[in-house]
């Protein structure tokens, strides 16, 4: 497991190209790594039994892959192993408002990945797999949780997909109304969308009051 950037472009391949508005797309290495990790959370699809399946799930990215995990008893997980794979990362930025339904649009950054998903087997990687998805999540946690179990370890799949097959979409900017339309009397425009995180919130289970450590503060006080 390497995290040792790929300085070269990802070549399109007939799954990855963008077709329709081709000009949002971007093959750039640097902008799918910062759109993956950006993204709180992915979509993944492949065929089970002859049928399409769909999984929510989180995501973390190391150098030029891209992991999940889940439960070792799972089913979906286990028949995942090998088979093609197409992940898909979007971020919403904001509601584009024009002066026609037709030309009503959202700004998004999204990555899109198919490939052959691996599956991590060997315990001190997936150890450390599992440990960049928490420092991934909330940065300097993992130094001060308990350690992980070997139970837990074999009670948990991580796969991942490699970045050889991938491309980004994006739009941004205000709506593309036809030109006969800004004359009209209509209120057209931009919404943005942001993301924002509460103040934490103590576990009552607690056994003494604990103050809330700096490491979670400071990544959400970002949100």
């Amino acid at each position: 497991m390497s995290d040792r950037p790929d300085p070269t472009p990802i070549r399109p391949t007939g799954r990855t190209r963008v077709r329709r508005n081709h000009a949002r797309a971007d093959y750039e290495r640097e902008t799918v790594h910062a759109i993956l990790d950006a993204a709180p959370s992915c979509t993944l699809a492949w065929l089970l039994d002859g049928a399409p399946a769909l999984t929510p799930t989180l995501h973390w990215r190391i150098g030029e892959r891209v992991y999940w995990h889940g439960s070792s008893a799972s089913r979906t997980l286990r028949r995942a192993a090998g088979a093609e794979v197409c992940l898909n990362a979007m971020i919403l930025d904001g509601y584009v408002l024009a002066r026609s339904a037709f030309n009503h649009s959202v700004n998004f950054r999204s990555v899109t990945v198919f490939g052959t998903a691996q599956t991590v087997s060997d315990p001190e990687e997936k150890c450390a797999a599992l440990r960049a998805m928490v420092e991934h999540m909330v940065p300097g946690r993992w130094p001060g949780l308990r350690a992980v179990s070997a139970r837990e370890l074999k009670a948990t799949s991580v796969m991942w997909l490699p970045l050889d097959e991938a491309s980004a979409k994006l739009r941004s900017g205000g709506p593309v109304d036809d030109e006969a339309d800004c004359a009209l009397d209509i209120w057209a425009g931009t919404v943005p969308v942001r993301t924002a995180f509460g103040a934490p919130v103590a576990d009552p289970k607690m056994s003494a009051p604990i103050a809330v450590p700096r490491h979670v503060l400071e990544r959400f006080a970002r949100g």
